[in-house]
């Protein structure tokens, strides 16, 4: 038998058939084959809001390619994302190469992986299944809204603002959004508030002690209103012997952080490392759908990196903790799983992690541009401590009175 897959991306395209027999043609769509049209709204508002699809010019080329393959193959199995997006675009598939005619004998099958390894793909095409209408329902719910809100908000924007702009069911509620708390910042009414502290020291160490009660009565924060208060108790203290009243020290434990989302990785790459969440997720994607490592042999060293999920697969925590025993000793492996606060996760999905905890940093860095680099750093160095014992340090805390 011959089987034809097809994924999205020509680089998910090329790695996945280096895992595959001389059986398999591996294509790709090159993203989605079907859209709205560009002139015109494309949605019968009359009639349940019907999209009306069509083949862009630029994927005329690529369609006409796929229906030759799918003509020469016994099997057509579709491998995009496992996401709304890539169950949509399987659908699209479906319908442009004719493989949901009723009169055909072609074999169809859906398949989804959440990271690009042999033992992923080989589990994928054991367990087959059929297109989640459900989900490519809800992407074109989005794409329809999309469309109502931004194809009559955007020529606004380019009359009044700049031509190119453009504005859809999110840009437009986050300029709502911006409007009501800039409202508020302007509405804020400021209160004005003074703190009073004393640098202590002996034996040469010295640190800074915060005013925390005056005349047995505990301050907050807004108690000291203005400077006059302030040098009042400043007077106060003039003179004043300051003495340790008492000295409490404990164990403190810190837990580590959850593996990261989507949003969590945007947010440390932005923090951490200066990349825009476009650039965050450009870099994941390469990372995702592979990387030539040695022997010229492509594979995919992180999982799907759209997700809201913060669950582990109980296989990968088992091969973390063997690393973290056999690198750094057993007091160093703690398995840890996490819940998703979230109540709309997809919970199918796992977290962003490294798909080979062995593949430290250093192993691929030789592999990997700079960017890809410092990005697949700061996966791997998150997931791994999550996989990690709880850190210990010690706290002390002095309470020292001076006068009153």
């Amino acid at each position: 038998m011959t089987y034809l897959v097809i994924v999205e991306s020509p680089t998910k395209a090329k790695t996945i058939s280096r895992f595959l027999g001389s059986d398999f043609i591996v294509k790709s769509s090159f993203g989605h084959i079907r859209d709205l049209p560009k002139t015109k709204l494309g949605i019968d508002v009359e009639h349940d809001f019907e999209p009306h699809y069509l083949v862009p010019a630029k994927a005329k080329k690529n369609v006409a390619e796929l229906k030759k393959d799918v003509a020469k193959s016994d099997m057509v199995i579709l491998a995009t994302d496992p996401d709304r997006e890539g169950e949509a675009i399987a659908w699209h598939l479906q319908q442009a190469l004719g493989l949901d005619a009723p009169l055909t004998k072609r074999k169809v099958e859906r398949v989804v992986f959440h990271e690009i390894t042999k033992h992923a793909i080989e589990d994928a095409l054991k367990h087959p299944h059929g297109i989640d209408q459900h989900l490519v329902d809800a992407q074109q719910a989005r794409r329809v809204l999309d469309r109502l809100v931004g194809y009559k908000l955007s020529p606004f924007l380019w009359k009044k603002v700049a031509r190119g702009l453009s504005a859809g069911r999110v840009q437009s509620v986050a300029v709502r959004i911006v409007v009501e708390r800039e409202r508020e910042i302007e509405a804020f009414k400021p209160e004005e508030y003074w703190s009073v502290t004393a640098t202590l020291g002996t034996d040469g160490t010295t640190f800074e002690a915060q005013l925390a009660q005056h005349k047995d009565k505990d301050l907050d924060k807004l108690d000291v209103k203005d400077e006059a208060h302030a040098k009042k108790i400043l007077a106060e203290l003039n003179g004043a012997d300051y003495i340790v009243h008492d000295v409490e020290k404990k164990e403190m434990t810190r837990n580590p952080h959850g593996p990261f989302t989507t949003s969590t990785l945007q947010q440390d790459a932005a923090r951490k490392l200066r990349f825009s969440s476009k650039q965050t997720m450009m870099l994941a994607q390469q990372l995702y759908e592979g990387i030539d490592l040695d022997k010229n042999e492509g594979v995919g060293l992180i999982t799907y990196m759209r997700t809201d999920s913060l669950n582990l697969s109980e296989e990968a925590i088992a091969r973390t903790q063997q690393f973290l025993t056999d690198t750094y000793g057993a007091s160093y492996s703690h398995p840890r799983r996490y819940k998703t606060k979230s109540k709309s996760a997809q919970e199918a999905h796992e977290a962003v992690r490294p798909t080979d905890p062995t593949r430290t940093p250093e192993n691929v860095k030789a592999y990997l541009t700079p960017q890809q680099f410092r990005l697949y750093d700061l996966i791997w160095r998150r997931f791994t401590a999550s996989q990690m014992p709880s850190a210990v340090f010690d706290a002390t805390g002095i309470n020292v009175a001076a006068n009153e």
